[in-house]
């Protein structure tokens, strides 16, 4: 043919193509770039599996690899294949000839254009399928491995009288199963319809039958299997009900069948369970019969039935019979409910006692003698002291203290007692100079106990220190200090290597340390130094010259995280301590297994029941999986973490715990026996927080035993928000050494109030006890108040702290200049009947920064005193004098000088005058000397200043009355600049 293009003839010149230089530059990108992608994938990997192996928790890590492999493959395969199937079935029973209809010549073009890529395409869909559902499968690796070691736990639920791991352990798997089944099917019901249509099988708009009998049978079998599905679905249904959640007006997330459940939802679930089964066969027929007729009308009879039966007639039931009668209709229900959720919950065992809730002894001061015995009154708040640690005990500005301080039992002479402690941790922002070698490399470790007592003060309002100073010495002993792994701890150290970390600081300069441990992970190898360097996103790491023999990478290094990596099926409590333990540093981490399958026992969501007015300030505090809902908790391990090795160890703690055991067999040789507990590690353990927090949120209601009395909700209670700070958060728990009525001596203990619904006067004090070495520890002992008389709450009491005229007064003035005035704990404690609480009022300014204890408030049986000290509050109220204390002399209405000062009070006695101008100048010489914090100068103002007062009330007292004596208001060492 002539060329009719015209122009030049010869070869052809083709634009646009690459040379193939380009094409091979493109390539080597194309693989450094894949190459890239798969070791970041790699690093991630790799550095898992070293850290692992580095805290010798390997198995845990190749355990769960592998099951998340597993599950991947299978569930991906088993996706595949049905879809793959249904697909290559579909085409397989396509009709030899297509109508002649424009919609088949429009198919055609399609047919044609995937006719040379078919296995590709039908191996690409699969693929894709099998990816996502395999991806879907591994996420449920806890639910298989519960499933697999399940645990029976010994106790049938009330309905189906099946055991409790049926529903802990079996249904979730089950439902999984049946959930990945309606995936398949419907996958595979869209997959064979698309295909069916496009080769001809089925027709929307071609003259003739709308479907083929083989796409006919086909289609039949699969939407056969769907209703055969759920058929399957309204028999598990039914044991669903046993752990469904639902509002019910006497209390939020209840569990558990009711009457409308056990007498409409059951028999109708029944029913639709016989009837699914009936229309899948009809489905199924079709292969005989080739027809949608009685498929059709049995799926409608089933919808039908579905919304009668499972809809409307309980509906009915519920209007008609249930409401007109409520209260005995659902009692019987209510009582399963009660007795599974205290179960549940360990609070089964709680023990009730009705308290007068005023005092039963005439004669007060018979009762001075009694508090002593009665509690050991903790007033050093952990909650506020710590910037007094931080301001004495700190040393360099590079270490620091947790805001929330921890308490903790150390026995001195022979006797235990209350401390406060806390670890001097590292500060990455007080670092003199930020840059990665200091960052990473220097500055590596914290250093030292710093402990005080919890139950007193020196005469300054500082803490007694029992551990102090940097090296820290007291009374702990010798013991390993150095704090490598805290709850300050968030960032990776390279340790051991030739870069010298700073260990600490005194007079003679700085000590270098090099770290002797063998934690974290070696870096001498060039591929771990890569990989950690893609991990971190830090290149440096992988050609710093500080890295050399024998660097080791330390990370994961707070106690939460590591106890959560190695048991990631536990629930970690918010609150981790430490406790010097054989000459090491060990922080104690509370651990919890839970499930919120257990049938009839009450929801509730651990984020919202162990929230605080702590946890409202300090996220550390929070409980971790906070939004996990649950109806069965125990705290079935104890796990510790040292602070200079990063040695994670657990014990097991509740050794009755079916989900423990359960766990245990899943992972073996992870958890010690409780055997392995030694005696000094016992001595510091105590009941966990979180878990209490819990447990008397459930006891506002389920403190009943009734179904009745639980029913009317009149005896619903709550715990009081904190009337000591403004977050409206609840009254966080105290730790306290004390005894209740029943007891013969003081146990440590954990103790909160609870007050009426909607209402501020109190009606329950609840103590749990919470010292392992004692044979009811974990027992609850709640004391109920009768409601026909009104005790003062928290809120109530703290109310009359700042509403009585002369209290007020001197809170006012405490406050003036650039004072604050800070609140401690508001301690509750049993005694002769009645309720003694006690506040510890801190001072913070005057040019100090942190706060001092200057006066404690002790209220108990309608008489409130306001001292410098707790012994002198004790003895105002048991002393018979009861009144509220009053302003220091001469402190009236007017005035005060810039610096929160009072004029001197005036007399006409000119002995007294004198001893009060004195007693002036010695209060003026302490404020000087707080200002300067010359301590030593302070401590002997106070002497003077005591003295002079004694002076003036000597002289009052030989004329037999005058202004400015007395001791019955604070001394004005507590004034505002203080």
């Amino acid at each position: 043919m002539p060329d009719r293009g015209g122009g030049p003839t010869g070869p052809r010149i083709r634009v646009g193509r690459p040379s193939r230089r380009v094409r091979t530059l493109l390539m080597t990108l194309g693989v450094l770039a894949v190459l890239g992608m798969v070791f970041t994938m790699f690093a991630g990997f790799w550095t898992d599996w070293l850290w692992y192996r580095s805290v010798n928790y390997s198995s845990v890590f190749t355990t769960t690899l592998w099951t998340k492999i597993g599950l991947f493959f299978v569930f991906g395969l088993l996706m595949a294949l049905a879809v793959g199937f249904n697909i290559w079935l579909a085409h397989r029973m396509r009709p030899p000839l297509s109508a002649m209809s424009m919609e088949q010549q429009n198919l055609d073009r399609y047919r044609m254009g995937i006719a040379p890529y078919k296995k590709w395409l039908l191996l690409g869909i699969t693929a894709l399928v099998g990816l996502i559902a395999g991806a879907s499968a591994s996420s449920q690796w806890r639910t298989w491995l519960m499933w697999v070691n399940g645990v029976p736990f010994g106790q049938k639920d009330p309905q189906f009288k099946l055991d409790v791991s049926f529903y802990a352990f079996d249904l979730p798997w089950y439902r999984f199963l049946l959930g990945f089944g309606f995936a398949a099917t419907i996958l595979s019901l869209i997959a064979a319809a698309l295909t069916h249509y496009l080769y001809g099988g089925l027709r929307i708009t071609s003259p003739g039958a709308r479907a083929t009998a083989a796409a006919t049978g086909h289609l039949s079998v699969i939407l056969g299997v769907f209703v055969a599905l759920k058929a399957v679905a309204y028999w598990l249904d039914r044991y669903g009900l046993a752990v469904k959640s639902s509002d019910f007006k006497a209390t939020d997330n209840w569990t558990g069948l009711r009457y409308v459940d056990a007498n409409a939802y059951l028999p109708a679930k029944t029913i639709l369970f016989c009837i699914a089964a009936i229309c899948a066969l009809l489905f199924f027929a079709t292969l005989w019969r080739r027809t949608w007729q009685l498929p059709v009308i049995g799926f409608g009879l089933m919808v039908l039935s579905a919304i009668l039966i499972g809809g409307l007639y309980p509906a009915i039931v519920q209007k008609f019979q249930v409401q007109p009668n409520e209260q005995a209709k659902e009692a019987p229900y209510v009582e399963k409910n009660l007795k599974a959720t205290r179960e549940a919950y360990g609070i089964d065992g709680t023990q009730v006692s009705e308290y007068p809730g005023t005092s039963q002894t005439e004669d007060k001061t018979q009762l001075r003698d009694d508090v002593d015995a009665a509690a050991s009154i903790r007033i050093m708040d952990p909650n506020i002291v710590s910037p007094t640690f931080q301001q004495l005990q700190q040393i360099r500005n590079y270490y620091a203290f947790p805001t929330n301080l921890d308490v903790d039992r150390y026995t001195k002479d022979g006797k235990e007692q209350d401390t406060v402690i806390g670890l001097r941790e590292l500060n990455y922002n007080g670092i003199p100079k930020r840059n990665w070698i200091n960052d990473h490399f220097r500055y590596t470790h914290g250093y030292g106990v710093v402990a005080a007592e919890g139950t007193s003060a020196d005469s300054g309002g500082r803490p007694e220190f029992t551990e102090s100073d940097l090296p820290s010495k007291g009374d702990l002993g010798t013991y390993e200090q150095r704090v490598y792994y805290g709850e300050r701890t968030t960032t990776y150290s390279i340790v051991g290597g030739p870069q010298k970390e700073i260990d600490y600081s005194d007079d003679s300069g700085e000590k270098t340390y090099s770290y002797k441990g063998d934690s974290g992970v070696n870096l001498a190898n060039p591929v771990n130094r890569a990989a950690y360097a893609v991990a971190f996103s830090e290149p440096q790491i992988l050609y710093s010259g500080a890295i050399g023999e024998g660097s080791r990478i330390l990370y994961n290094r707070t106690p939460k995280e590591r106890v959560e990596a190695i048991a990631p099926w536990l629930t970690i409590d918010g609150d981790a301590y430490p406790a010097v333990v054989d000459g090491r540093i060990q922080w104690i981490v509370d651990a919890y297994t839970t499930t919120n399958g257990y049938p009839y026992a009450s929801r509730t969501t651990l984020g919202d029941t162990t929230a605080d007015s702590l946890t409202a300030t300090n996220d550390q505090r929070a409980v971790v999986a906070q939004q996990n809902q649950v109806n069965y908790i125990r705290n079935s391990v104890k796990a510790t973490v040292d602070a200079y090795s990063g040695e994670v160890k657990l014990y097991q703690w509740d050794t009755r715990d079916p989900v423990l055991k359960t766990w245990m067999k899943a992972f073996p040789d992870t958890v010690e026996p409780r055997s392995e507990i030694s005696d000094t590690l016992m001595a510091h353990l105590r009941y966990p927080q979180d878990l209490f927090k819990v447990q008397r949120e459930l006891l506002t209601r389920y403190h009943v035993k009734d179904a009745t009395t639980f029913l009317s909700g009149s005896e619903v209670w709550q715990v009081p928000d904190d009337p000591t700070n403004k977050t409206g958060d609840a009254v966080p728990p105290y730790y306290l050494s004390m005894k209740m009525p029943d007891q013969q001596e003081q146990v440590f203990s954990l103790t909160t109030t609870f007050t009426p619904n909607g209402r501020d006067n109190l009606s329950a004090f609840m103590a749990v006890n919470a010292d392992p070495g004692t044979q009811d520890y974990g027992k609850i002992r709640i004391l109920k108040l009768p409601t026909s008389t009104t005790v003062s709450g928290p809120k109530q009491v703290q109310s009359q702290f700042n509403s009585q005229q002369d209290i007020a007064e001197t809170i006012r003035l405490l406050r003036g200049g650039d004072s604050e005035v800070e609140y401690g704990n508001l301690l509750a404690v049993p005694l002769d009947g009645g309720l003694l609480y006690v506040e510890p009022v801190y001072v913070r300014g005057g040019g100090l920064k942190y706060p001092l204890l200057r006066k404690v408030l002790v209220t108990y049986g309608g008489q409130t005193a306001f001292e410098d000290t707790l012994e002198q509050a004790l003895d105002k109220i048991f002393g018979g004098e009861g009144a509220p204390t009053e302003p220091p002399p001469g402190e009236d209405e007017g005035t005060g000088e810039d610096e929160g000062t009072t004029p001197p009070p005036t007399s006409d006695n000119p002995t007294v005058q004198e001893a009060l101008n004195d007693a002036q100048e010695a209060f003026e010489a302490g404020q000087e000397a707080l200002k300067k914090n010359d301590w030593e100068a302070y401590g002997q103002a106070q002497k003077d200043l005591e003295d002079a007062l004694r002076r003036a009330e000597e002289a009052q007292a030989a004329e037999g009355g005058g202004a400015g004596g007395g001791d019955s208001g604070p001394r004005p060492e507590a004034s505002p600049s203080s």
